[in-house]
Parts: C-alpha cells; structure tokens; sequence
C-alpha cells in the first residue's frame, strides 16, 4: 500500500515541473491533476475515469501507471460499490409505501403492453405489408442498435465533439486491451478507430456525437460503452 497523491507530488516536484506544461502533456486539466495529487477523487468523474487520469498522469511522469490503477482499485472501488448498494435498499418498515410503488409499477407495465400491442396493430393492418416500425425492438436503455450492422464484422467509430470538449479512451478489445487513445477532445475534433470490438470512454458524452460503420448512433445512458459492428451497449451491460 502506498500513498497515491504524495508518490505523484514527489514526482512532479523532484522534475519541477509545473501543471499547465503537464496538462500540455496528458491534455488533462489542472484542477483535475490537483484533485489526484489531493485525493480528491469525490470532484473527479466516474472511476473508469479516474483510473484513466491515474494512468496518463503517472506515465506522464516517467513512472508506472498501472499501480496506482491497482492501489485505487483496492482502496476505493469496492467501498464505493458498497456505497451505492446500501443507498438503494428499502427500509422494512416502509411497507405501504413499497405496496403503492409496486401497484404504480404494475400499471406502468400494463400501459407499455398496451402501447405496444396498439403499435403492432397500426403496423400489421394499417399501413404497408413490409413496413417496419421504427425503435420497436429499441426498449433497453442501456442497449443502442447499429442500423445495418453485421454482427460479426470490423468497427469503423468516429468520435466527434460537437457540444463541448470531452476526455475520452479509447481501448481495442476489453477494458485492458491495447490503448488507441487517452486524452481531451476539443469541440469540432473527431478521432476515427478501428477494430472488432472498441472499448469507449467519455468524460462529457453529451458533448460528442458518434457513427459507427457511417450510421449516426445515439449513446444509451452511462459513460463507459462497448461498441461493436452490430451494436453500443454501457459497460455494465456488456
């Protein structure tokens, strides 16, 4: 066990280096670099993130990246897992509130069916015999389908910023695949990328626009995705 933000200080300090020239280097702001030093990983973003700028800082530095990714997995990842699970539990004691959510839950399911059983309808005896409703199959929010894709085909990704800027990685394979990219995408930048499978991560997804094999894709809810020919699911559905 070491001390993460004082190993990176030390660093920084024994090479005098300052942090506009690092975030010349790692193209990762300075508050953000002040926040590692710091420990303050509470103002950073998501820990796929955080191990990013872990990684790219350290490197940045002449030193190894991939223990400080492992010295934070084993002191915050689990306890912040533990976090979100204990927020998420319901009391006991609240039983007729559960009762009154579980009938609201019930009714909402029952009006989807309903809807969806109208729009098979209006499909199959209201309008052409091959006529395709449009996002019919699209009900996963953490699953967008690539129009036309092959399953088992190459990925063609362009990343473009077009809100605002955005950090991203980029990984070929698995989240600990080869590295394609580490940095900050500035507004009106876009970065192409090959491969079978693409492992995404964005800061700012709201910020970037995708195309994957030259089809416009919209992002479901999350910050770190798979991208394959077929489809872009969160990395926690992959």
């Amino acid at each position: 066990m070491f001390d993460i933000g004082s190993r990176l200080r030390e660093a920084r300090l024994r090479q005098e280096l300052d942090f506009p020239e690092l975030e010349a280097r790692t193209t990762i702001r300075p508050k953000y670099l002040r926040a590692l030093e710091d420990e303050r990983f509470d103002i950073l973003p998501a820990p796929t993130y955080i191990k990013g700028f872990l990684r790219s800082y350290a490197e940045a530095l002449g030193l190894d990246g991939q223990p400080f990714v492992d010295e934070y997995n084993s002191r915050f990842t689990i306890g912040d897992e533990y976090a979100v699970v204990r927020t998420r539990r319901v009391p006991v004691q609240r039983r007729e509130r559960s009762t009154r959510e579980s009938r609201m839950a019930v009714l909402a399911l029952l009006a989807i069916a309903v809807l969806t059983a109208l729009v098979i309808a209006a499909w199959r005896f209201g309008g052409p015999e091959h006529e395709k409703v449009p996002r019919l199959a699209a009900q996963d929010p953490g699953v967008a389908t690539v129009q036309g894709g092959q399953a088992a085909g190459r990925v063609n990704l362009v990343v473009h910023a077009v809100s605002g800027d955005s950090w991203m990685e980029v990984r070929s394979g698995s989240v600990s695949g080869q590295l394609l990219y580490s940095g900050t995408l500035e507004r009106g930048q876009r970065k192409p990328f090959q491969g079978r499978r693409l492992q995404l991560a964005l800061a700012e997804p709201d910020n970037v626009r995708l195309r994957v094999n030259g089809n416009r894709m919209e992002l479901p809810a999350g910050t770190a995705f798979v991208v394959t020919a077929r489809r872009i699911v969160t990395a926690s559905s992959s």
